[in-house]
């Protein structure tokens, strides 16, 4: 029995009406997937930062920002947080970077709380300190991911339990990553095996003790390992390492 063109019509706006709609529910439900959930950072961490006399905090719409007292550095890094992970979270494991190493330090606020939704180029981060020269970007998690889409933009990478998806591993680009050997998420394996994705020189390093949480202030994870080292002794490995490969970058000859 053939259709009529009517009928067939009415069908097609049915069946459009139809996919349109299952299209609205899956924007809705993504939508409402990046904001439940969302680890927030701890108010004690946070609060010893925001008070400090010698760091400048700022909450931008784009970022937080870090700033020495005395003016922006000429070394800067953008870091990018993991999946539904709240900036502020990084401010304090990454304050004595600003701190001790003079470092301007931006922690971006990624699209919709989540690294890959956000296409925003490096620049957008970087002009937030424009008196700031020579950048190193970086992130935990996901915003590692991220970070080294952004990498050929930057001065330096910096992976924070995280690793590349990209190949970067015909660059000369100066690479740092920090895993932690109690990471449940981001395992030493899984680190280990996106290795040949880094430049030959790329630094590895592994954090005895640490989890994958153990890189933030914001309380434990689901599927994450138990850390076994304290929040102070984190932060005091996160400075070395990450301030000795920034140090470096300010030390560079000119040209």
């Amino acid at each position: 029995m053939t259709r009529s063109p009517r009928r067939r019509l009415r069908i097609l706006a049915w069946t459009g009406g139809a996919l349109g709609a299952l299209v609205l529910l899956a924007v809705a439900g993504t939508l409402v997937w990046t904001q439940v959930g969302v680890m927030a950072a701890e108010p004690g961490p946070l609060a010893e930062v925001t008070s400090d006399p010698e760091i400048v905090f700022e909450d931008l719409p784009e970022a937080v920002t870090l700033t020495p007292t005395d003016g922006a550095s000429g070394t800067g890094l953008v870091f990018v947080p993991g999946a539904k992970v709240e900036a502020a979270a990084y401010a304090a494991r990454l304050a004595d970077l600003v701190r001790e190493d003079g470092v301007t330090v931006v922690i971006t606020k990624p699209v919709l709380n989540i690294a890959f939704f956000d296409l925003r180029p490096l620049e957008t981060f970087t002009e937030l300190a424009p008196g700031v020269e020579t950048w190193a970007v970086g992130g935990h998690s996901l915003g590692g991911v991220r970070a080294c889409q952004l990498a050929p933009d930057a001065d330096a990478l910096v992976l924070f339990a995280s690793y590349c998806a990209n190949d970067l591993s015909g660059s000369e680009l100066p690479v740092l990553s920090l895993a932690g050997s109690e990471d449940g998420l981001s395992t030493p394996e899984k680190v280990a095996d996106a290795r040949d994705l880094l430049p030959p020189g790329a630094d590895m390093v592994e954090i005895a003790g640490a989890a994958h949480a153990s890189f933030g202030d914001y309380g434990p994870q689901p599927g994450d390992g138990v850390a076994t080292i304290d929040d102070e002794d984190m932060t005091a490995r996160v400075t070395d390492e990450a301030g000795g490969l920034l140090a470096s970058l300010a030390n560079r000859p000119a040209g």
